[in-house]
C-alpha cells in the first residue's frame, strides 16, 4: 500500500493469508504483497493462535480492518481535495475525447478486418490452431470493447467534453453498441457516486451484513464464527458465475445494489426487491431505481438496446450464429468480465470500510475505494479506470487523461487514507480478485467500539483469514408453560 507507517506482519499459507500480531498500524499500511512470508506449514486457515491474538486486538475498542490494522476515520473535506487539484486538470477537450473514441473504434475494426481476412482455412489449415487464434481475437476485442465502455462511462460523468449534448450522444451510441442501457446506467451510477460505501444507499457491490450472509448460507448470525472454511472450489465457482453473468444480473435484477427500495421518494419501491421478478431493473421506467421524470431517458436507453439487438439478429441470420458468437457475443462476455472485475476490486478489499447511515458522509465514502495497477492494458486500453479510481470518486468530472496528475495532487491531503495496491501489476490485480473473494464475505462492526464508530463496518470471513468474526452469544429462547 502507499502509506509508510508501522506495519503488521502477515502469514501466507498455500491458499491465502492469515494475520499474526505486531505493532499498531494504520488501516492502509500493509498489503499481503508488502509483508514477510513464513512457511506455509507454520499455520493453517483455522490457526487458533493467530486468530485468538487478532481477536484480542479487535476487542480493544478500536476500528480494525480485516488485516488487523487500525483504521481512523477520514477528517479532510471535499473543499481541501478540490483546492489541491491544479485548475488545468478540470479542463475537458471534445477533440481529445473524440480522438480516443475514434482510436478505439478503429482498433476494433482493424482487428476484425485482419482476423477475418487472413485467418482463413487456406492460410491456417489446422482447425485447432484456427480455433485458438479466434479465441485470441475474442480476447483482444474484449479489451478494445472495454476501452470503448470506459469512454462512454466518461460521457456519463460529463468528463468527456464540456458539451452535455455531445457527451450523452456519444455515450448513448457507444454504450448501446455494447448492449448497455446508457441513461438507465448513468442515473443509477450517479447514485452510486453520491452514496459510495453507504450500506443502505450505494448501488454497486454493497456487501452483505453478518445477518444477511448468515441467512444466505442457512445459519444464524451467532453461528458464523463456528462455520467451516468455504472450499476453494466453492469460491472459484462463485467467482466464475460473477464474472460470467454478474453484469447481466446487475442490470436485470440489481444484484449487488442496495435493497432498501421502500424509501424511494415517489413510493414506487413498495413491495419491490432485488432478484428475479422483483421489479428492480435498469429497463423498466417504473423501477424504483428511477423517478417519473426519468421515464423518457429509460425508454431511450431501451431503444438503443433494441436497435443493437436488431442488428445482431440481422447479422446472425445473414452470416450464421456461429459467426455472431465469435464476432460479438464472446467479446461482449469479455467486456462484461472486465467491467465486473474492475468494479469488484475498486470496492471490495480487506482494508475498505463500509458505513451505516449515521456514520457516513461523502468524504468518508469516497475514500472507501482503492487504486490498483493493470499495466499497459489498464493505463492505455482501459484509459486508467483501474489506476485512478480514488480521485474519480472525489471529482468525477476530471477527464481520465488528467487523472494521474490530479491523483498525485490529492495524495498529501488524503495522507494515510489514500489506498492503493499496485504490487505485481496485472498479476497482482488478478491475485487480488481471489484474495478478496476469500477474505471479504460480510461486514460487521468492530468489537468494543462506541458512538459513530459502531456504524463503521469491516469485512470478515469464514475462512480463518485475517481478523476473525466476533463471537456472538446464542439468543436465549424462553419456554412458556
Amino acid at each position: 500500500m502507499s502509506a509508510t507507517t508501522a506495519r503488521k506482519s502477515f502469514v501466507h499459507n498455500s491458499d491465502d493469508l492469515v494475520s499474526t500480531s505486531s505493532s499498531t498500524t494504520n488501516s492502509i499500511a500493509a498489503s499481503p504483497e508488502d509483508t514477510p512470508r513464513q512457511s506455509p506449514s507454520s499455520t493453517s486457515l483455522s490457526s487458533l493462535d493467530s486468530g485468538s491474538e487478532l481477536q484480542l486486538k479487535s476487542r480493544n475498542g478500536k476500528l480494525i480492518d480485516t488485516y488487523g490494522n487500525e483504521f481512523q476515520l477520514p477528517d479532510f473535506t471535499i473543499k481541501q481535495i478540490r483546492d489541491a487539484i491544479p485548475a488545468h486538470c478540470f479542463q475537458r477537450s471534445a477533440a481529445k475525447g473524440l480522438g480516443y473514441v475514434a482510436r478505439d473504434i478503429a482498433s476494433l475494426a482493424a482487428t476484425f478486418y485482419l482476423f477475418h481476412t487472413y485467418l482463413t482455412p487456406e492460410n491456417v489449415p489446422s482447425v485447432p490452431l484456427r480455433g485458438l487464434l479466434w479465441g485470441v481475437y475474442t480476447f483482444v476485442q474484449g479489451l478494445f470493447g472495454t476501452g470503448l465502455w470506459v469512454l462512454a462511462h466518461e460521457c456519463g460523468h460529463q468528463s468527456f467534453s464540456p458539451s452535455k449534448t455531445l457527451n450523452d450522444t456519444v455515450g448513448w451510441i457507444c454504450h448501446s453498441a455494447l448492449l448497455v442501457p446508457y441513461f438507465s446506467w448513468k442515473i443509477s451510477h450517479g447514485k452510486h457516486h453520491k452514496a459510495t460505501g453507504h450500506l443502505e444507499r450505494d448501488m454497486v457491490f454493497v456487501p452483505k451484513t453478518r445477518e444477511e450472509y448468515a441467512s444466505k448460507v442457512g445459519y444464524y448470525a451467532h453461528e458464523l464464527s463456528e462455520l467451516m472454511e468455504e472450499t476453494p472450489i466453492a469460491t472459484a465457482g462463485t467467482m466464475i458465475g460473477q464474472q460470467l453473468v454478474g453484469w447481466l444480473w446487475y442490470i436485470s435484477m440489481n444484484v449487488t445494489g442496495h435493497n432498501h427500495h421502500e424509501r424511494q421518494p415517489e413510493g414506487r419501491g413498495k413491495g419491490k426487491r432485488n432478484g428475479f421478478a422483483g421489479g428492480v431493473n435498469h429497463f423498466n421506467p417504473s423501477s424504483p431505481l428511477y423517478e417519473a421524470k426519468d421515464a423518457k431517458l429509460i425508454l431511450l436507453s431501451d431503444l438503443g438496446l433494441a436497435l443493437t439487438a436488431a442488428m445482431i439478429i440481422t447479422v446472425g441470420r445473414t452470416f450464421g450464429w456461429a459467426n455472431v458468437a465469435v464476432w460479438y457475443i464472446l467479446p461482449y462476455l469479455w467486456v462484461n468480465h472486465w467491467l465486473v472485475a474492475i468494479t469488484f476490486l475498486q470496492h471490495t478489499d480487506p482494508t475498505l470500510p463500509h458505513y451505516e447511515p449515521e456514520s457516513w458522509n461523502f468524504a468518508r465514502g469516497a475514500a472507501a475505494t482503492i487504486d490498483r495497477e493493470f499495466g499497459f492494458i489498464g493505463r492505455h486500453l482501459f484509459h486508467g479506470i483501474i489506476e485512478t479510481h480514488v480521485l474519480h470518486h472525489y471529482v468525477s468530472t476530471i477527464p481520465f487523461y488528467n487523472a494521474d496528475e490530479a491523483t498525485e495532487a490529492i495524495k498529501p491531503v488524503m495522507g494515510q487514507h489514500y489506498r492503493s495496491n499496485v504490487e505485481g501489476g496485472p498479476i497482482g490485480f488478478l491475485k487480488s480478485m481471489w484474495r478478496s473473494a476469500r477474505m471479504c464475505h460480510w461486514v460487521e462492526p468492530c468489537e468494543g467500539v462506541e458512538g459513530e464508530q459502531k456504524g463503521v463496518l469491516f469485512f470478515r470471513n469464514r475462512n480463518g483469514l485475517g481478523v476473525p468474526p466476533q463471537k456472538m452469544v446464542s439468543p436465549v429462547v424462553s419456554n412458556s408453560a
